[in-house]
């Protein structure tokens, strides 16, 4: 059987239970091992965290551990930096899973409806749909996976959503620095 015959057969429930137990997981892993040795969170663990985040089947907050390693007086400009290029590294993953996905697997995983949703807003709205969603926590993944799914050039895409994150990590770590 393969990976995708399986994904076919998989309710979706138990793809995204999967999703999130990992997620919080690995999270949980780093953050604890982070804190039983009493130091400070490193901007490793905050790279390998913060890609981790951006995957969509593990869609995490990490926004909130973006303003936590402000808070310990990390460099703003490497934080801003990690933090947009470990995210479009990790919807990179995420577009080409999204270009791979079968008709079925879309319905398993993320749900037909709303799948049609963004891809009418995207086929709408193109790129800005992307820099807006990116300017939000947890739904940026999707969307890229989405455009992966309807094809939408992996150049603008990629734009778009340095532009939109770069905007949202400079917005927070002048609100929280």
């Amino acid at each position: 059987m393969t990976f995708g015959a399986l994904l076919d057969k998989t309710p979706r429930w138990v793809i995204a239970a999967g999703g999130v137990a990992v997620g919080i997981s690995i999270l949980s892993l780093i953050l604890r091992q982070s804190m039983a040795t009493g130091e400070d969170t490193t901007l490793w663990t905050f790279s390998l965290v913060h890609f981790a985040g951006y995957l969509f089947f593990i869609v995490s907050p990490v926004e909130i551990l973006f303003t936590h390693m402000l808070g310990e007086g990390h460099s703003i400009s490497w934080l801003i930096g990690l933090a947009v290029i470990t995210a479009v590294t990790a919807q990179w993953i995420d577009y080409g899973i999204g270009y791979a996905f079968s008709g079925a697997v879309i319905d398993n995983v993320i749900g037909r409806r709303k799948y049609t949703r963004y891809m009418k807003r995207i086929d709408r709205y193109g790129g800005m749909t992307i820099f807006f969603f990116c300017l939000f926590p947890l739904s940026s993944p999707i969307v890229v996976l989405v455009a992966g799914m309807i094809r939408y050039p992996l150049r603008w895409t990629t734009f778009f959503s340095v532009t939109g994150l770069s905007l949202k990590y400079i917005a927070l770590a002048w609100l929280f620095a």
